[in-house]
């Protein structure tokens, strides 16, 4: 059996992560409450330097818990970059708010000359992205904002630990967030952390989160499975072939001993019964765990990454240029190609390399969420539209070793021209 090439499917994950998953999942008396939350709390202040730090059970909690902080309310417009997660836009849309889209740049980062045509009095907050951990042009963004007194969010569930001007993302504006998703530069499969440096909006949030309670045990537990099983059923399963991958997989979803990342009706518009809530214990405890490794987790991405932008010169990359003032994190290394994206990624799983993360097809992620529902209006972004149908994503995460970045450079190379 070939051990499958994979961008997802749990990628943080080190076999210390997976048995203490596994324990936990027998603890049931550290499920919910204890001292994890906290002690992520009090780490992430101390790593940011920023005044405070409030825990959630996802980076859409933590969106939910700003808006609100922040008093964002119905007929409110909230500017935010084309090609993101349905996940930034459905916090917008629950305050009665009113998503406008705005292009991106070359970097794949929100574009600040249409930031700049698309204020309007009716606008009180723009969502700055950093994508796939790439640093946005906070110094012009952040002028921007200030000059039309908007208040400024960074979404980070991208680009913790990165870099711009010296300075980490996540500190720039009124309030952050970060996201622990099973794929984000550390993973506790679900979590999330909002910050912020304005005393008010520090005490905001934490009313906020006083006020939720905790995911229910049965959803924890669908959390803890995720990291035991893909490494040890469903990575196997796509080992021996896609199909018997997907089957495996479907039928974990199916019979909900797995969540997804996305719930059906978020796709749709709406907010999903799961948030917002309070991080439990036992998650907190794996988020700790992998905050312990973050920064050989980043060393490691900045390396894999280095290693695609030379072998693969002849395509468009957007995010093999310079550092300057930058230091990213490369959540993703993307790549423009050519050649009809399904075709490609078909091909690649016939080599068993998965690298279909969802991040394609659509100006608003994944690929089947419902952009209407989204107060998406198309042609309003046609460069985030454009880069969306060509862009094809590389694994950088720590289960990616330089013969697999290679297999993967050699496989673009001769199906991506």
């Amino acid at each position: 059996m070939c051990k499958p090439i994979s961008i997802s499917l749990s990628p943080n994950t080190e076999k210390d992560d997976i048995w203490l998953a596994l324990k936990l999942k027998f603890q049931p008396w550290k499920l919910k409450r204890g001292e994890g939350g906290k002690e992520l709390e009090m780490k992430f202040k101390e790593y940011l330097g920023t005044e405070t730090a409030v825990s959630f059970n996802s980076g859409r909690s933590a969106l939910m818990a700003i808006l609100n902080a922040l008093e964002i309310k119905k007929g409110d417009e909230v500017l935010l970059q084309a090609f993101t997660c349905n996940s930034a836009v459905n916090p917008i849309l629950e305050r009665g708010a009113k998503p406008v889209f705005v292009d991106i740049d070359e970097t794949l980062n929100l574009d600040f000359l249409d930031l700049q045509r698309k204020i309007n009095p009716q606008v009180k907050a723009v969502i700055v992205q950093h994508n796939f951990g790439w640093p946005a042009k906070m110094a012009e963004i952040s002028r921007i904002a200030k000059n039309n007194n908007l208040f400024l969010i960074e979404d980070c569930a991208h680009s913790l630990g990165a870099k711009y001007q010296g300075r980490f993302c996540g500190t720039f504006g009124e309030a952050a967030f970060f996201s622990f998703g099973r794929d984000k530069i550390i993973s506790s499969v679900f979590g999330g952390m909002a910050v912020t440096n304005d005393q008010k909006i520090g005490e905001r949030l934490r009313k906020f989160q006083a006020g939720l309670s905790f995911p229910s045990n049965f959803w924890i537990c669908q959390q803890l499975w995720h990291p035991v099983l893909m490494n040890y059923l469903v990575l196997p399963a796509y080992g021996l072939s896609p199909v018997t991958g997907r089957v495996v997989i479907g039928i974990l979803h199916k019979v909900f001993v797995l969540s997804k990342a996305v719930y059906k009706k978020e796709k749709k518009g709406k907010i999903s019964e799961h948030f917002p809530k309070l991080l439990p214990n036992a998650l907190a405890i794996l988020a700790l765990n992998q905050f312990r490794k973050l920064e050989r987790f980043n060393e490691h991405r900045r390396k894999i990454a280095k290693l695609y932008s030379e072998e693969l010169k002849n395509f468009d990359l957007p995010l093999a240029v310079h550092f300057g003032e930058r230091q990213p994190t490369f959540m993703r290394f993307p790549v423009l190609v050519r050649k009809n994206t399904d075709e490609i990624l078909k091909e690649a799983r016939k080599r068993k390399i998965y690298l279909d993360d969802g991040w394609r097809k659509s100006p608003v992620v994944p690929p089947d969420t419902d952009i209407e529902k989204m107060d998406y209006v198309m042609g309003s972004c046609p460069r985030a539209e454009k880069i969306a149908n060509s862009i094809v994503n590389l694994p950088t995460h720590i289960n990616i070793f330089e013969k697999d970045a290679q297999t993967i450079i050699d496989f673009i190379k001769t199906h991506g021209d």
